[in-house]
């Protein structure tokens, strides 16, 4: 990667730390996805409205029709899950995820971010079964997903186990991991002044975790290859738009973006796509004297550039003057395949909280184990014995 030896711009390659040096190729190791401080004027995202204003009240809403015999129809597998699933089980269930969740929210609004990464981290790999929770096993020199790259700088792992632990308490052997991560995403959404939905469960963990497994997408992929990827996920042109609208909250370094604002594809001059003052900010931002030595040392900057604590439609705005940081983001509102959805809900904040709903539940139902594959960990982070 370019840097630029008079000024100091932050690079990747300047970084000592190996871990960070092999981030780079992967969009979704490095971009934290924050939160917002309150909610937005659709509800304060309390979690005494979650139910009562919920977008969904089943599981599996109909297709959105963006494109051609699209219907969201499960499979027999994710038809499985169930709403309520530990009503009888575990009647408090879904009421310790919530409280946990909330407890955490207000001494840290970042978890929001940290759990819809995990999530999608988790269900982008094996499908979503808490695969990325399993700690590595040194002595069987076994790494799981989570010492993977592309994994280095996912967080949220504490607040899980903490879950964990109260729901082993009340219901021991009863609630999977990974409903846990699906749970609790749903809930700090909620939160977070996102679009509140129910959600099934009766998803069990899976028995491998292998880093070798972890293969996401980058931020210079095209908008093809990145639809591409949803697709082996069984998602379509428009979950991808809007999965991607969780950018309206994110984080990015430096090192990911800097090409576009001092060297585009080595031309030595930035990427005409990019609003000239937002070019300016960044290249200030990223200019440095001291090349960083770690990842917290490495400048960052919002992938929506207004309201940047605020789940809404923003992103979708903000990319279509020009501020996309990321070369994927911005590619979002160029490409003919995204651009008319992107339009679309930079026009319509309801039609983007709907469809974020919808997706998210998508999402969930990701290669999904139930019945009686898989396992019930007791402990989120090693498999059951």
């Amino acid at each position: 990667m370019w840097r630029s030896s008079k000024v100091g711009f932050v690079s990747a390659v300047a970084l000592k730390n190996a871990h960070i040096r092999a981030h780079e190729a992967r969009v979704a190791c490095e971009y934290d996805l924050a939160t917002p401080e309150a909610g937005d004027d659709e509800g304060d995202g309390s979690m005494d409205q979650l139910e009562e204003n919920a977008w969904y009240d089943v599981a599996y809403p109909e297709g959105d029709g963006d494109e051609e015999g699209d219907r969201d129809v499960p499979n027999f597998v994710s038809a499985q899950l169930k709403v309520g699933f530990y009503s009888s089980s575990c009647p408090t269930a879904e009421n310790i995820v919530k409280s946990v969740v909330k407890e955490k929210f207000k001494s840290d609004h970042s978890i929001t971010g940290a759990l819809l990464r995990l999530h999608f981290h988790d269900c982008g790999v094996r499908g979503c079964d808490a695969s990325i929770l399993i700690d590595s096993d040194p002595t069987n020199n076994q790494t799981s997903e989570k010492d993977s790259n592309p994994n280095f700088t996912v967080r949220g792992y504490e607040l899980i186990d903490e879950i964990k632990e109260k729901l082993e308490a009340n219901c021991p052997s009863t609630v999977s991991c990974a409903d846990i991560i699906t749970l609790a995403t749903r809930d700090v959404i909620a939160l977070a002044g996102g679009p509140k939905y129910i959600i099934p469960t009766g998803r069990r963990d899976g028995h491998v975790s292998n880093a070798s497994e972890v293969d996401l997408p980058g931020p210079n992929n095209s908008v093809s290859e990145i639809l591409a990827f949803f697709k082996t996920l069984g998602l379509n042109k428009n979950d991808m738009v809007t999965l991607l609208g969780a950018h309206t909250v994110g984080v990015v370094h430096c090192f990911f973006f800097q090409s576009r604002v001092s060297n585009f594809r080595g031309t030595g001059k930035p990427d005409p796509t990019m609003d000239p003052e937002l070019v300016t900010k960044l290249f200030k931002l990223c200019n440095t004297s001291t090349p960083p030595t770690t990842l917290d040392d490495v400048p960052t900057t919002f992938l929506d550039q207004n309201t940047s604590f605020i789940v809404d439609n923003q992103f979708y705005k903000q990319i279509l003057l020009k501020k996309g940081v990321l070369k994927i983001d911005q590619e979002l509102a160029l490409d003919k395949l995204s651009a008319p959805i992107v339009s679309r809900f930079a026009a319509n904040g309801n039609a983007f909280r709907q469809s974020f709903a919808k997706a998210m539940i998508k999402m969930g139902n990701i290669n999904v184990l139930v019945g009686d594959d898989g396992e019930i960990r007791k402990n989120c982070r090693v498999f059951n014995k």
